[in-house]
């Protein structure tokens, strides 16, 4: 497992039934996660008076923030040399998921490693974690989701870690259709990443559902992909979806195309480590094809 460490601005201060109390900066937030199935007590009880807000559940789906602190309406926290802004939105999120920090150290070694000029395509690129850390690196990012206020605020990621005047294209489009019309135009991409949500709906209200279009994309993807690529990285949190998976897929949508390369395809998870203790919380899963290069 991937283990995010030196995140200064962000703790996972402590976790119990179903739900996770964590520091974004100065604010601490009680969020759900419902893999969260022991018992450490009552957090809410346990850490009176030091919680800014708590999500709760309703029983008819969705749910809301409670406030119980002043807060801004958003602030800025750092990972390192990258800025995010971070907003209660809702369904319990917050605009950034921190467990991914393992995933921008990946990418960002492997771009200055590279020493040549590397262009990524982000896709389900949501505020734009990955574009940061990969324009912050060096490379040319073409950073695409469906929609745009997301696209919005990735743009607000990046002026806040002064990147604005990298090289970035932002595109509000669902990501297939994109894909397909890169490969007509004879566009390639050095490096890849993804991050399909379970299900969705593209600019447009085309339906995505991963389990039957995953591998649809990835073999689109195989169209645009330089003939000497540095990584492709797929994300996912769906559930009872293995990290096996995702290798399965890149090692049989890469097979024939790149076998000759020399790399390796892996998979694993991404987890946070909980505050004074030696536990980890599981966040997610990733596969990847990266180059020896």
């Amino acid at each position: 497992m991937n283990v995010i460490n030196n995140f200064v601005d962000y703790e996972l201060l402590d976790c119990s039934n179903k739900e996770k109390l964590e520091r974004w900066g100065q604010v601490v937030l009680l969020r759900p996660d419902p893999q969260i199935i022991w018992d450490n007590g009552d957090l809410a009880k346990k850490y009176q008076g030091q919680i800014d807000a708590i999500y709760h559940r309703s029983n008819k789906g969705g749910g809301h923030w409670e406030i119980l602190r002043p807060i801004p309406k958003s602030w800025d926290i750092h990972y390192k040399e990258l800025v995010f802004k971070i907003q209660l939105m809702g369904f319990k999120h917050t605009g950034l998921f921190p467990e991914q920090a393992s995933n921008w150290d990946f990418m960002i070694q492997k771009i200055r490693n590279a020493k040549r000029p590397i262009s990524v395509l982000n896709l389900f690129a949501y505020t734009g974690g990955a574009t940061v850390a990969c324009l912050s690196a060096g490379a040319s990012v073409v950073h695409v989701d469906s929609s745009k206020g997301m696209v919005a605020w990735a743009k607000e990621n990046v002026k806040a870690s002064h990147l604005e005047d990298c090289s970035v294209r932002y595109i509000v489009d669902d990501v297939l259709k994109f894909v397909k019309r890169e490969a007509r135009r004879g566009h390639k991409y050095d490096a890849i990443v993804m991050d399909p949500p379970s299900y969705g709906r593209g600019s447009n209200g085309e339906i995505w559902n991963i389990e039957e279009d995953l591998g649809t994309l990835l073999s689109a993807c195989m169209e645009i992909l330089a003939d000497k690529p540095l990584f492709v990285l797929i994300n996912s949190y769906t559930t009872g979806l293995s990290g096996k998976v995702l290798e399965n897929l890149l090692k049989l949508t890469m097979a024939t195309k790149y076998k000759h390369l020399k790399g390796q395809i892996v998979s694993g998870e991404v987890g946070i480590p909980i505050k004074n203790s030696d536990l980890v919380l599981p966040c997610g899963i990733y596969g990847r094809y990266e180059s020896y290069e």
